[in-house]
């Protein structure tokens, strides 16, 4: 974990309550995919904590949906602005459980740690295929972004209004086979994929966190090893120790 100050570059919106931020700082600390960051928010005692979408460049991505006081006050910074973050939170996902051929399923703002991790995969020669889940077309964001990777991309909707009608676990009958799973989203939709999938795979839970580095644990769960933190041992935990 590293403490630094990061300066917003961009400030971009999505769709009606998502929006990309681009900032500038020392990013050292975030070594896997699927880690998060934690970002204080003046006048607000708790960080945000906020998943990692991609670093390139020295530049650090991160999309965020507005759901409190804390991301409204972020969907109105500007360029030039100054943010205190924590980096190289959490235990991130893992490539080398991939095989040759991951799935990765992300819904709505599950959706942007997998980018990152998509492009570490396609860096070490696998051949990922990702499946996006949304309510609506309005809702769909970094649809493009994946396929400019190469990577084949299966958009799913609830409504039906662009690609599979249905959720993420509809479009998994499309893919074929695929060697581990990689997921983040909430946790209906983590245990729908889950129940649905048939390899190995690694989870990124969503869960209200306090400190963000392990030691208030008040996002403590259980596990079939024991209680682990979400914010320290996970946001990732491996199928095999998951209990619902």
């Amino acid at each position: 974990m590293k403490q630094g100050y990061f300066t917003v570059l961009t400030n971009e919106k999505l769709t009606s309550n998502v929006y990309k931020m681009t900032l500038a700082g020392d990013t050292k600390a975030i070594e896997r995919p699927g880690q998060f960051v934690n970002i204080q928010i003046d006048g607000l005692f708790l960080r945000r904590p906020i998943s990692v979408c991609d670093l390139e460049d020295g530049k650090l991505t991160i999309i965020y949906k507005v759901v409190g006081k804390g991301t409204e006050k972020m969907s109105a910074m500007d360029g030039g602005e100054i943010l205190d973050i924590l980096t190289g939170l959490g235990n991130g996902y893992f490539t080398d459980f991939a095989g040759d051929k991951p799935l990765l399923i992300g819904g709505g703002v599950g959706v942007p740690p997998l980018y990152y991790l998509a492009k570490c995969l396609l860096k070490e020669g696998k051949t990922p295929t990702v499946i996006l889940g949304f309510n609506t077309a309005s809702e769909i964001f970094y649809k493009d972004e994946f396929e400019d990777l190469g990577i084949k991309t299966i958009v799913c909707t609830a409504d039906g209004s662009v690609g599979v009608k249905g959720f993420v676990t509809d479009g998994v009958d499309q893919v074929g086979e695929y060697t581990h799973v990689y997921t983040c989203g909430p946790e209906p939709m983590l245990k729908a994929v889950y129940n649905k999938t048939t390899s190995d795979g690694s989870y990124s839970f969503e869960e209200r966190m306090g400190c963000g580095f392990g030691a208030c644990m008040g996002c403590s769960c259980k596990t079939k090893y024991g209680n682990k933190r979400i914010c320290k041992d996970g946001p990732v935990l491996q199928k095999e120790e998951i209990i619902w």
